[in-house]
């Protein structure tokens, strides 16, 4: 039986708890449940800490996880990650008060106060930088007015709070993160298991990104309206009792669909449809 850890909390956990019942998998109703036990897909679920999932799945304990990049990395555990999951992105930043400093380079011999204590030591180490590092559980931007530290460096969405704090983004980006699948590092790639949920996984974010788009056009204007639907492979076309007139279907960028949509029917299209994805395999 597949052993996952899954988030049992906090802005990663309704995601993928979303995420995997659209893979098909059974997830929990009630919150106080900490092992889920999915005989008919043989899969465990153990609901975990974000920020203590690295450690299990880096420590063989179970075969695989969904957390976030930056906690992967933060927690120094034996993984990898080998499937970005497509949301939870957020971005992790330096900040300082203005005047301070204008990049990593001069934080030598600062403060720097972060609940990613891991993930920034590493990052001071990779650009030669000397610097102390505070680890703080929460509310970052408080600890440059507290005296606690010259540097902050947090997750950045809007920067709105920075700036309230009187604080400026400064630097590159540390690290990008999203949520992503995880195994133990060196873990056989060939796991029947892992890779039937990797499958199931990489449908759902295909079926989020596409839809299908079925319409009659005809026979003299199909070229130009493949071109504008090229599909996977190829689209799939039948002949129409109308003579002179063919139905097309093809996956088109769920994003695009409207804009094609136009163009199809600026080409004399007609019966233009588009159908939602559920689940898919390439």
């Amino acid at each position: 039986m597949l052993r996952i850890a899954v988030p049992n909390k906090g802005s990663l956990s309704e995601p993928a708890a979303e995420m995997l019942h659209e893979a098909g998998y059974r997830q929990r109703k009630d919150r106080r449940e900490l092992v889920l036990v999915d005989s008919d897909n043989q899969v465990e679920f153990f609901f975990l800490r974000p920020r203590d999932i690295a450690v299990y799945v880096g420590s063989g304990r179970l075969d695989i996880g969904i957390t976030g990049r930056d906690l992967l990395l933060d927690s120094g555990a034996d993984a990898e990650e080998i499937l970005q999951l497509g949301f939870a992105a957020s971005t992790f930043r330096y900040a300082t008060r203005p005047g301070t400093a204008t990049g990593v380079k001069e934080f030598g011999g600062m403060t720097i106060a972060t609940s990613f204590a891991g993930l920034v030591s590493q990052h001071l180490a990779d650009n030669g930088v000397e610097a102390s590092v505070v680890h703080l559980d929460g509310a970052v931007e408080t600890a440059i007015q507290l005296g606690v530290a010259e540097v902050i460096a947090d997750v950045v969405e809007t920067g709105t709070t920075l700036r309230n704090a009187g604080l400026e983004i400064i630097g590159e980006p540390i690290l990008e993160s999203e949520a992503v699948v995880i195994r133990r590092t060196g873990a056989p790639e060939d796991d029947p298991k892992v890779q039937q949920f990797l499958r199931r996984m990489q449908g759902v974010l295909v079926a989020r990104r596409y839809v299908m788009m079925d319409y009659d056009i005809r026979a003299e204007f199909l070229e130009e309206a493949v071109a504008l639907t090229p599909g996977l492979e190829s689209p799939t076309i039948s002949p129409l009792h109308h003579e002179g007139w063919v139905a097309v279907r093809s996956m088109v960028p769920a994003k695009e669909a409207q804009r094609i949509m136009d163009d199809l029917y600026d080409l004399g299209a007609r019966a233009i449809l588009t159908t939602g994805i559920h689940a898919c395999r390439l």
